[in-house]
């Protein structure tokens, strides 16, 4: 479903222009060294309305925390989430997944958040998807040795196949599940999680270790 467009997007985005990278591959090479005081860097692709963004940061001050999104309106939420608890570790971006390289450099990103990705459901689309092996391969190539990718979707036959990609490119799967809060809610939840939570949808989830 396309999300309506918000009243007034433009002023509310200048509103958080603070938070908003509009040329990020000027920091290739030096996110660290530009924002002073943080020991790692975390991205997120596809932060939605920024629930998940916000309580993360929230939680790591010490995190600079990258924020991708590609519907602004979406994003603009999100960047009001941001401003709204003063947090000083976010940066949000209208980017693509796929340019990723022209804005990070090799090994300089600790770990990647992917939550609740399109699934592109029909075969022709699978290259589309944000675990295809094209898209690994740029996030192994971001990633520091050790750096990690988490991975949520309540999309079984996407977190099924998902998994089938990770395997063969190479990378080592640790807490995989296909009910994740089966216990009660576990760690930050975006806004479509809570949602899912509330209505019974199992989410699937899986920690992917890039191999040295």
């Amino acid at each position: 479903m396309r999300m309506r467009k918000k009243p007034n997007l433009i002023p509310r985005v200048e509103r958080c222009s603070e938070l908003l990278e509009r040329e990020p591959e000027k920091l290739k090479g030096v996110w660290l060294e530009n924002f002073s005081g943080f020991t790692a860097l975390h991205l997120e692709l596809g932060c939605g309305k920024g629930r998940f963004t916000v309580g993360m940061a929230e939680a790591s001050p010490a995190v600079l925390f990258v924020a991708v999104e590609r519907v602004l309106d979406a994003m603009v939420m999100a960047m009001e989430r941001a401003k709204a608890a003063e947090l000083q570790n976010v940066r949000f971006l209208d980017f693509d997944a796929a340019g990723c390289e022209s804005i990070f450099a090799p090994g300089e990103v600790d770990r990647i958040y992917i939550n609740f990705p399109d699934p592109w459901r029909k075969s022709r689309q699978f290259k589309r998807r944000l675990t295809a092996p094209t898209f690994l391969r740029i996030y192994e190539h971001i990633l520091k040795p050790d750096g990690e990718i988490w991975f949520k979707t309540d999309n079984r036959p996407l977190f099924d196949w998902s998994v089938e990609q990770f395997t063969a490119e190479g990378w080592d799967l640790t807490e995989v599940t296909n009910d994740l809060h089966a216990d009660g809610a576990g760690g930050c939840m975006t806004d479509y999680e809570a949602k899912f939570r509330e209505q019974g949808v199992p989410i699937n989830r899986l920690v992917a270790r890039k191999r040295r």
